[in-house]
């Protein structure tokens, strides 16, 4: 399966900002990550409606609990949703924190990978994210509140990922989605990340790759992520920094259910 040129050029997304910060970088990958496990049928709904289902289960289980005798068979119920959400709940909260630490802790992160599959090296699809950040920016602990800037971003992304026809193969039944980031070889948290220097997937996949940039470099930037970052990395990290490949340790695992038939 050869790559035509069309299917490796990234599709560019652009804001008017001077500069993209961590809390944009943050939300767009969320975003894109949460799209990826819905429209690849890894999960019933978007996450969003599942973390507030699961809240509510935990809560009906806890006033039920309170009156027990009238409602044990409904208890058995809510404690059987609540097992069955639990894991991937945690999971993603946990591919979240690990992620928010190492935007916060990495100045440079302007690449990240998401695959769906049974392994990095064997996937059925890959999403190449890469960021343009503009102006430097200071590091920053301000917290990760959603922007405009990164709620316009984060729906464009989306937008242009369904254009591209993502998710719309059948449905392969439940597949792990990994999280893959470029930072330099001298990064270290190993209770989150794992380095991967060769990381490779197979080339008989065609990804789809996603670039975010801002408007004022769009001209200066050259459309491959290799390239458009090379001057601004020597600027913002040690030379002696080469940036590898980081994979996250929380894997999310998609959920079995039923998908309903068309008649």
């Amino acid at each position: 399966m050869e790559e035509s040129s069309s299917d490796m050029e990234f599709t560019e997304i652009e804001t008017n900002a001077d500069s993209i910060d961590n809390s944009v970088i943050f939300h767009v990958i969320k975003s894109v990550f949460g799209f990826v496990l819905y429209m690849h049928q890894q999960i019933p709904s978007i996450f969003q409606d599942i973390s507030l289902e699961f809240d509510s289960l935990q809560t009906e289980y806890k006033e039920l609990a309170s009156v027990r005798r009238n409602h044990i068979s409904r208890m058995r119920e809510v404690k059987h949703g609540i097992k069955r959400l639990e894991k991937l709940v945690n999971t993603v909260g946990g591919l979240e924190s690990a992620l928010q630490l190492i935007i916060s802790e990495v100045l440079c992160i302007e690449e990240v990978i998401l695959v769906l599959g049974a392994s990095p090296i064997r996937p059925q699809h890959v999403y190449e994210l890469c960021f343009s950040r503009g102006n430097a920016v200071p590091r920053d602990d301000g917290g990760f509140a959603k922007s405009k800037v990164a709620e316009g971003l984060s729906r464009k992304a989306v937008r242009a990922l369904i254009s591209k026809g993502a998710g719309s193969s059948s449905y392969p039944g439940p597949s792990k989605l990994f999280l893959l980031v470029k930072a330099p070889s001298s990064f270290n948290l190993p209770l989150h990340f794992l380095p991967k220097r060769d990381f490779r997937y197979s080339k008989k996949i065609v990804p789809s790759r996603l670039q975010i940039k801002c408007r004022k470099v769009l001209e200066m930037d050259a459309p491959d992520c290799g390239s458009q970052t090379s001057s601004s990395r020597n600027s913002r990290e040690s030379a002696s920094n080469d940036l590898i490949w980081f994979q996250c340790r929380h894997v999310v695992k998609g959920l079995a259910f039923k998908i309903p038939t068309e008649e």
